[in-house]
């Protein structure tokens, strides 16, 4: 099983290499170099989240309909694909729309809607292909050691990205792109080798055609279910909204070079890294709940400690806040994925986890397009653009509060019970519908 959980983690690296590029480097060269607007970059950067809601229905189908045998692995190998086609097409983007604005956004909508397309289609497939091989048992190791490489991934991806795009030019930063894409399309191609068994062909249920209604049915029909949803969509709209921000910040408020604010990504990850291994520790002996309070509170203070840094002009206090935020997020990523893996049922893991995958592209949407938004008006407004930023990471600050709260009320035993109990009701009603 350890192979197994190791090719598992060699397709989240995969994945997770391609967005590294777009939301430490370029999204503060198209801020701080081209001097885009913040609130385009983050529409372009939370584009590919609005497409989002495939996971459900890729999900769900998968479940039901085999290509080849296999369930997952076609899946997985188009959205590696369009993923990597994405970020090396990125940077011709970000170039085009400092030169010619509507062309720009025209490539754009392709670039970032190829990397969202494929984004959503691989992260379903390979979260539902890791919990059916982990069993209930496995879950927290798998999830553990999957995104324990992707953390020293990111980190070996960022620290790499600072030496190729030193010094930077605009070729300097397009073959850096070409690299990372063509290395994280080997890595992933090489952890699909042998993983999915092939399933018998035919035998699909009789509720192969599910409507966006009954599929969302399912999900809001459970009142665990959707506090769930609503759970990691304002907690990750918070720990994630910061994305295309952290980098810009260091610039814009203590004059960091580009070298320097690509290597933020590989502090914050070296500290989330710190805190999965922690958290893999505590697997067992510290309820799953508990663990996931601590990263919030913990992310909840770096936030104010990195807003505050803004006020004082305290490299040192950044630097502090961005450890908090990094062994809040790692704390928070492994509870918070064991969590979504119990929170489904056997028959329907791909839909539940398309459902949690869509809470996890919706809170991005919110987070960066709110984050984009918020830091150009209150720039705008105070005419600093540091202000922009102390007041978003203050919003997302109060956000971890508000998810804190319902945290309190989510009750994983409450859903499997619902759950069960609806499952055949709930089959019957689909087949009617068809």
């Amino acid at each position: 099983m350890l192979l197994k959980r190791i090719q598992l983690g060699m397709i989240h690296v995969a994945v997770a290499m391609t967005l590294v590029p777009i939301n430490s480097t370029l999204n503060r060269v198209m801020i701080k170099e081209l001097a885009i607007s913040a609130t385009l970059v983050a529409v372009l950067a939370s584009l590919p989240y609005l497409f989002s809601p495939v996971q459900v229905v890729i999900g769900s189908f998968s479940d039901r309909h085999p290509l080849f045998g296999l369930r997952r692995t076609p899946y997985i190998v188009l959205g590696l694909l369009l993923c990597v086609f994405g970020v090396v097409v990125s940077p011709q983007t970000a170039f085009l729309l400092s030169s010619d604005l509507v062309k720009g956004i025209g490539l754009g909508l392709l670039t970032f809607g190829a990397w969202g397309m494929g984004f959503n289609f691989a992260t379903v497939s390979y979260l539902s292909l890791a919990s059916e091989l982990s069993g209930e048992q496995g879950r927290g190791r798998t999830v553990a050691i999957m995104w324990f490489m992707m953390i020293a991934s990111i980190i070996f991806t960022a620290i790499s990205l600072s030496y190729l795009v030193d010094p930077y030019t605009p070729e300097a930063l397009s073959r850096s792109f070409w690299m990372i894409g063509l290395a994280a399309l080997v890595l992933g191609v090489v952890g699909l080798v042998g993983l999915e068994k092939r399933h018998a062909e035919g035998g699909e249920s009789s509720a192969e055609d599910q409507s966006w209604g009954n599929l969302l049915r399912v999900i809001l029909g459970n009142r665990q279910a959707t506090l769930f949803f609503w759970y990691l969509t304002i907690l990750l709209a918070a720990i994630l909204g910061q994305d295309i921000l952290l980098e810009p910040f260091g610039g814009e408020a203590f004059g960091m070079s580009v070298k320097s604010t690509t290597r933020i990504t590989a502090v914050w990850g070296s500290c989330v890294l710190l805190a999965l291994l922690v958290a893999g520790f505590l697997e067992g002996r510290v309820s799953k709940r508990g663990v996931a309070r601590v990263g919030a509170w913990s992310a909840l203070a770096g936030f104010i400690i990195i807003a505050g840094s803004g006020v004082l002009a305290s490299l040192n206090a950044f630097y502090l806040g961005l450890v908090l935020l990094g062994v809040g997020t790692g704390l928070a990523t492994v509870s918070n994925l064991s969590l979504m893996l119990d929170m489904t049922t056997p028959s329907q893991v791909g839909l539940y986890i398309g459902a949690w995958g869509m809470s996890n592209a919706v809170s991005r949407l919110l987070g960066a397009v709110l984050g984009g938004v918020v830091r150009d008006l209150i720039t705008e407004v105070a005419r600093n653009p540091v202000s922009g930023y102390i007041v978003v990471f203050a919003i997302e600050a109060g956000l971890i509060a508000a998810s804190l709260y319902l945290l309190g009320r989510i009750d994983v035993r409450a859903f499997q019970h619902q759950a069960n109990q609806a499952g055949l009701f709930e089959r019957a009603a689909l087949a009617s519908d068809v």
